[in-house]
C-alpha cells in the first residue's frame, strides 16, 4: 500500500477469509468492552459448540457463527453515555459491570463505580441519580448499543438473522432483559446462544471453569433459555473443548471452523465496506469524533490525487484513514471527552492508541502496510512525535499524507478542549510546522485541494 508518485500499489489477496479478517478486527471489539484479548473468539467457540449440540443447521451454524463473532459491533455507541451519566471510566464499568449478579452487588457496583474520582458531594449526587434511574439508564444504554451493532452488521452485508441476534444480545428469557423486555422463544434462538457464551468466557477467564459452570446454571429459567442451559452442559463434559478454549492460539481453531470455511473470498468492494463499517465503530466511541474517520479519508484522498498516487494505491490509502484510529477504542471515555487539559498520566494514556491501532491491524497479514501507517501517524519530522519518535527518514509517503489529513481534521472539528477554527485558519497553523511536523509536498497538496474545492463550490 506505501504510496508513490510512480503508481505503484500492492494488490489485495483474494484469498483472504472473511473470518479471518473479522475475527482480527474483533479484537478491537475486546478493547473497547474491556474484555481481555480474544473475548469474541472465545465466545464464538463456546457459542457455536452449543449451536451444534442443539442440532442448527448448516446454515443457522453460518449466521450464529457470525453473530458471536461480531456481538460487541455497537459496543463504543454507548461509552461516552456510560461517561456522562455514572461519571466512570466506561472501560472498567463495562467490564466489572458483566460479573454483577444481583441487587446488592448492583447497588455495590454503583456506589463503587460512579463518580470515581469527584468530590464526595458529587459522587453521592450522582450515585443516588444512578439508583434511582438505574432501570430507565439501562434501556437506554442496551439500545443504543444493540441497535447500532445491527446496523453495522447490515452495513457489512450480514443478513437479517444476524442483525437480530446482535440486536437482541441483552434480552433474558424471562423477559427481564433490555432493550425491549423480550420474552421466551421471542428471544432470537442466536442472542439467546450468544449471550450465554459471553457470560461463560466472562466468568471463566476472571474465575475459572467451575465459577463459568455455575453462573451457566445459576441463571437457567431467568437469563438463559434452559435448553440452551443443558446444551452447554453438554458440551461442558468435553475435556477438549475446555482445553482449546484455554489455548493461546484459539483464533487459528475456531477460523478452522466450517463456517469460516465456508465462506469464498472477499473482494475490494467488499472489503470497502468492511473497513467503512469498522470506521463507524471507531467513531462511534466519542460525540467528539462522529465523521473524523471518513473526513480524514477524504482530505488523505484529496492529497494523494494532488500528488498524482495511482487510484489503486490511493484506495489503500482510503482505507488506512478510515482505520488509524481504531486504537482509541482501548481509550476510556474518560479521557477522550475530558474537556479540560489532560494530567500527566492521561497524556501518557491517549499516546497509546497509535500503538494499539498498529497491533489491531498487524493481526491482518494484507493490512500490514495500514498498520504501519495508523501507527505513526502521529509521528513528526523533527522527531518529537509519538508513540516511537520515529524521524523523518523513518516515517513514509502514506503516513505523511495521512498525518496531514488527520491533524487538518482535527483542527477544525470542535473537541472537548477547543473550539474548531476556520480552513483558512488551520491552513495557517500547519503552515508553521511544515517540515517539522508535516511534510511541504503533503502540506502544499492539501491547499491546492481544498483551493480548487472551494472553487467548485462558490456560486458563478
Amino acid at each position: 500500500m506505501t504510496a508513490n508518485r510512480t503508481g505503484t500499489a500492492a494488490q489485495v489477496h483474494q484469498n483472504i477469509q472473511l473470518a479471518e479478517l473479522l475475527g482480527a478486527l474483533s479484537f478491537a471489539l475486546d478493547l473497547t468492552e474491556g474484555q481481555p484479548e480474544g473475548h469474541c473468539i472465545r465466545c464464538c467457540w463456546i457459542g457455536v459448540h452449543i449451536g451444534q449440540e442443539l442440532g442448527l443447521d448448516t446454515r443457522q451454524i453460518w449466521e450464529l457463527y457470525y453473530t458471536l463473532l461480531l456481538k460487541d459491533l455497537g459496543c463504543s455507541s454507548n461509552a461516552a453515555r456510560i461517561c456522562e451519566l455514572y461519571l466512570a471510566d466506561d472501560l472498567a464499568f463495562k467490564r466489572d459491570h458483566k460479573t454483577v449478579r444481583s441487587i446488592p452487588q448492583t447497588v455495590s457496583f454503583v456506589l463503587g463505580h460512579t463518580g470515581a474520582g469527584q468530590n464526595l458531594p458529587t459522587r453521592l449526587r450522582t450515585a443516588l441519580d444512578v439508583l434511582l434511574n438505574s432501570g430507565e439508564y439501562s434501556r437506554e444504554l442496551f439500545e443504543t448499543r444493540c441497535h447500532a451493532g445491527a446496523d453495522i452488521a447490515r452495513k457489512l452485508r450480514f443478513p437479517e438473522p444476524v442483525a437480530h441476534g446482535i440486536q437482541n444480545l441483552d434480552e433474558h428469557w424471562n423477559g427481564g432483559g433490555s432493550p425491549l423486555g423480550l420474552k421466551g422463544a421471542d428471544i432470537p434462538v442466536y442472542a439467546r446462544i450468544a449471550l450465554l457464551a459471553q457470560v461463560v468466557d466472562v466468568f471463566n477467564t476472571s474465575s475459572g471453569k467451575t465459577a463459568a459452570m455455575a453462573e451457566a446454571q445459576n441463571r437457567t429459567g431467568t437469563w438463559f433459555d434452559p435448553a440452551v442451559s443443558a446444551a452447554f452442559a453438554r458440551v461442558a463434559t468435553r475435556p477438549a473443548f475446555w482445553k482449546t478454549l484455554a489455548d493461546e492460539n484459539i483464533d487459528a481453531k475456531v477460523f478452522a471452523l466450517a463456517p469460516a470455511q465456508a465462506q469464498s473470498a472477499i473482494d475490494d468492494d467488499y472489503l470497502d465496506d468492511i473497513v467503512s463499517g469498522f470506521a463507524t465503530v471507531i467513531d462511534a466511541k466519542s460525540p467528539f469524533t462522529a465523521g473524523h474517520s471518513e473526513r480524514v479519508r477524504i482530505y488523505t484522498d484529496m492529497i494523494a490525487e494532488e500528488l498524482g498516487i495511482d487510484p489503486a494505491a490511493r484506495r489503500w490509502l482510503q482505507r488506512a484513514a478510515l482505520l488509524h484510529d481504531i486504537g482509541k477504542l482501548a481509550i476510556s471515555n474518560a479521557i477522550l471527552d475530558k474537556p479540560g487539559k489532560l494530567d500527566e498520566a492521561e497524556f501518557r494514556e491517549i499516546r497509546k492508541h497509535p500503538a494499539y491501532s498498529q497491533l489491531i491491524l498487524e493481526r491482518i497479514g494484507i493490512f500490514a502496510d495500514i498498520a504501519k501507517t495508523a501507527g505513526a501517524h502521529h509521528e513528526r519530522l523533527d522527531g518529537k512525535g509519538y508513540p516511537n519518535a520515529l524521524s523523518a527518514e523513518e516515517i513514509d509517503l502514506s503516513t505523511r499524507i495521512v498525518t496531514v489529513a488527520d491533524v487538518f481534521d482535527a483542527l477544525t472539528s470542535n473537541r472537548p478542549y477547543w473550539q474548531g477554527r476556520s480552513a483558512d485558519e488551520a491552513i495557517l497553523k500547519m503552515g508553521q510546522e511544515i517540515g517539522t511536523a508535516f511534510d511541504a509536498d503533503c502540506y502544499q497538496a492539501l491547499c491546492r485541494a481544498l483551493e480548487k474545492r472551494n472553487s467548485q463550490i462558490e456560486p458563478a
